[in-house]
């Protein structure tokens, strides 16, 4: 049975994700729908990216992944689909797919070019969807596009090593339900450019100088509890995509504050390391 996911900035209270999957089904009865997330903020290329990239492989291979963010054609904004990483993936080439295959080489890129196409304001439903249903009944992509070699690649997200690899200047790539703050500095690179020294972590006006595997490592368990840190105090720590995350322990947004709203940072902000 074939899968298809959807990864959107439609949200829920409108009547596209119900379009989308009913003409799907109508096509394919048999189809597998996964919704991964239609809560991305609007045009907001990175965050789209990064949920993306990973949920993508926990999925089989042979998943098809529709990508409705920015997705209206321009002559700069082509309509594209991917073979990557044994995924399909069908998107504007707004950058999105650049930054998921930033680390891996597609097997196969597309402009696509079906016949007839509907020239509306609902691409995802005209286009991407008959691509999906295609691949899904065992369709190449060489039926539904030419060969592409122009992806997108947004060099601006991606974090620059300075003061002679002293210094790595990051930013601001997602904030989580829970307020924690994502940041776009992977622990290979940090593990790099560190080479066993001392850093120092700078957040607005918090100073970090220890970076944890998991939420709890923050507390030692050998002192007293009036003496340990606990909820509410910030940490850093690589989280599950092994990237630097700022956290407030056992954070809650709708109540105490998280990350993101204690530190008073947002998406696209500068978090810098300098190492000693």
């Amino acid at each position: 049975m074939a899968i298809i996911t959807l990864t959107t900035d439609f949200g829920q209270k409108d009547h596209f994700v119900g379009a989308i999957k009913g003409t799907i089904y109508r096509e394919l009865a048999e189809v597998k729908i996964v919704d991964i997330s239609h809560t991305i903020r609007p045009f907001n290329i990175q965050e789209c990216a990064y949920i993306l990239k990973n949920s993508y492989k926990a999925f089989p291979e042979g998943t098809i992944h529709i990508v409705g963010v920015d997705a209206e054609p321009t002559v700069e904004n082509q309509h594209i689909a991917v073979l990557v990483d044994g995924h399909y993936f069908i998107s504007a080439n707004n950058g999105v797919i650049g930054l998921i295959a930033a680390e891996i080489q597609p097997e196969k890129v597309v402009e696509i070019n079906i016949p007839n196409p509907i020239h509306g304001s609902f691409p995802v439903l005209d286009v991407f969807v008959q691509v999906a249903c295609h691949i899904a009944r065992g369709g190449t992509l060489d039926v539904v596009g030419k060969p592409f070699t122009e992806l997108k690649d947004l060099k601006e997200f991606a974090p620059r090593i300075t003061e002679n690899g002293n210094s790595i200047v990051g930013s601001v790539i997602y904030i989580d339900n829970y307020g924690n703050v994502i940041t776009n500095i992977q622990r290979s690179l940090f593990e790099a450019y560190r080479n066993g020294r001392s850093f120092t972590l700078n957040a607005r006006n918090r100073k970090i100088t220890e970076i944890h595997h998991k939420y709890s490592d923050l507390i030692n368990f050998e002192l007293d509890k009036n003496q340990r840190k606990g909820p509410g105090d910030l940490l850093a720590l690589f989280n599950s995509s092994d990237y630097i995350e700022l956290a407030i322990y056992k954070s809650d947004l709708n109540t105490v504050g998280g990350a993101s709203t204690l530190l008073g940072l947002d998406y696209r902000d500068t978090i810098i390391i300098n190492f000693n």
